[in-house]
């Protein structure tokens, strides 16, 4: 890092879960757009957004998918909100190895959010009609450095899964059916 600090504009999904009624348009329409052709399918698994619900308050909590975590993380802290209990697992955006949620289903590579890269706002926000959803957009000083790519993210989680020797088997094996 080169330690320079440079304004950035950030967006982020602001979440407002006293308007969320539980709908799932946003799961479905985050699955259609990463679907392989575009909008070919609707697969939830694929959603970088999901709701989370809790039957008996009749709340619904959307999380959408944040960075990678290589290893589990310490902290299996619970939090107590209006006599319920709740597990931070529920409510974390992180792909880690301890879970399956935001995880390619075919190949379990980790799913990030990318904002639906390529379209105007993030689809989820669009489609949600009640407005739980909205886009937030701030200035951020952060510190310059190289952006990893989602290739280099998903080579490292494949590393971390079957180690290195393997996946250069892999390819040297894929090379040689070329």
């Amino acid at each position: 890092m080169s330690g320079n600090k440079v304004k950035k504009k950030i967006k982020t999904v602001k979440i407002d879960i006293d308007k969320c009624n539980g709908c799932r348009a946003c799961e479905m329409i985050c699955s259609a757009f990463h679907a392989e052709p575009k909008y070919s399918s609707n697969n939830p698994a694929r959603s970088r957004i999901r709701v989370i619900r809790d039957p008996l308050r009749d709340v619904y909590v959307p999380v959408y998918a944040g960075d990678y975590a290589v290893a589990e993380c310490a902290g299996r802290d619970k939090y107590t909100i209006e006599g319920k209990e709740y597990d931070e697992c529920a409510s974390c955006r992180a792909s880690c190895p301890s879970r399956d949620e935001f995880k390619e289903p075919d190949s379990g590579l980790p799913l990030k959010c990318d904002m639906c890269e390529g379209e105007d706002e993030p689809l989820c926000v669009r489609w949600c009609l009640v407005d739980a959803l909205t886009i937030e957009e701030r200035e951020e000083e952060v510190e310059e450095g190289e952006e990893r790519d989602e290739l280099e993210i998903g080579l490292e989680s494949l590393a971390d899964r079957y180690g290195i020797e393997k996946i250069l088997e892999t390819v040297a094996r894929m090379n040689k059916k070329e």
